[in-house]
């Protein structure tokens, strides 16, 4: 199935729509991101994002430059890393990851995981951003690839009944990094200067489709408020096994020159553990869009426990 989009008057900006899954992940062609986009373009790529979740773009040579210049075009970015800083002061919007990270940023040789499981980006901010879009510059010839699921769909699953139970329930979300196995002291300090933790609804609703989704960011939420402990832990279990189902998930194959854009707010992703112990490199860099605080079924808002909300660099 392939969907092409176009105004009536501009044939040459039209796009082309390839779904990959039922209802999460498509491939667009037809676009040069390299330079400028029509605003047609924009507003189609950003319509397909709302309905697919996450777009992929294949065959992009993009530098830092114009990855910072595509991205701008759909709204104000976030600072590379709201932990961590900036990893190149030229370009203050890029976060670059790579499997020895840690061992050029810190020193030494850690054996751990550079990449998370499954979780949305920052969502222990008061205001998560809202859509990440991720650059594969140095691909592995197999392997790394990496898979989304749609939370939309993992929540219209469950039952009235449970639906409604979720609605009502509130979750704490902290940001820990590899806290709990990375002990060097540079690294600890990090953490505790710019520690953010925060309560969003468990389920939220999109601010521009008002569909709702489970929003639970399996690496960084910690508890659901007003339960015991025996009680938000086997819920959580429960709701992190659900999200990451099979029928709700898309797995895609990079390439240099691939791109994927995602809406942060009705997915989670996880990156790939399985070139750790490969012999090839894979290094991607990432931009963030500024997002904005979110609401639960109630109408209530997050609350910020503490550190500062995300602003626009």
């Amino acid at each position: 199935m392939s969907v092409t989009l176009a105004t009536a008057d501009t044939a040459p900006e039209s796009i082309t729509i390839k779904p990959l899954a039922m209802t999460i992940g498509a491939e667009i062609g037809g676009v040069d991101l390299t330079k400028p986009l029509p605003e047609q373009q924009v507003k189609d790529i950003w319509a397909s994002m709302l309905r697919w979740k996450v777009v992929f773009f294949r065959d992009q040579k993009l530098d830092h430059a114009q990855h910072v210049a595509f991205s701008r075009q759909f709204g104000e970015l976030t600072p590379a890393h709201v932990v961590y800083g900036p990893q190149d002061t030229n370009f203050p919007e890029v976060y670059s990851v790579d499997r020895d990270r840690k061992n050029k940023r810190y020193g030494g040789e850690f054996l751990l995981y550079p990449w998370s499981g499954w979780h949305t980006d920052i969502t222990p901010a008061i205001n998560p951003p809202a859509v990440s879009i991720l650059r594969g510059d140095v691909m592995p010839p197999h392997g790394g690839d990496t898979q989304w699921a749609d939370m939309v769909a993992a929540y219209n699953d469950f039952s009235p009944t449970f639906r409604a139970f979720l609605d009502t329930l509130r979750a704490v979300h902290l940001y820990q990094g590899n806290a709990g196995t990375d002990t060097t002291k540079e690294y600890q300090e990090t953490l505790n200067k710019n520690r953010i933790v925060s309560e969003h609804p468990l389920i939220r609703v999109h601010p521009e489709t008002g569909e709702k989704s489970l929003y639970i960011s399996p690496s960084f939420i910690k508890n659901i408020v007003g339960l015991t402990p025996t009680e938000s832990d086997r819920i959580l279990n429960f709701l992190k096994e659900h999200a990451s189902r099979p029928e709700y998930t898309v797995r895609f194959k990079w390439e240099s020159g691939s791109i994927a854009m995602w809406d942060n707010r009705h997915t989670t992703h996880m990156g790939p553990r399985d070139v750790i112990n490969s012999e090839f490199p894979r290094e991607v860099h990432r931009t963030t869009l500024m997002g904005d605080i979110p609401v639960g079924v109630d109408g209530r808002e997050s609350t910020p426990l503490e550190g500062n909300p995300i602003k626009p660099i």
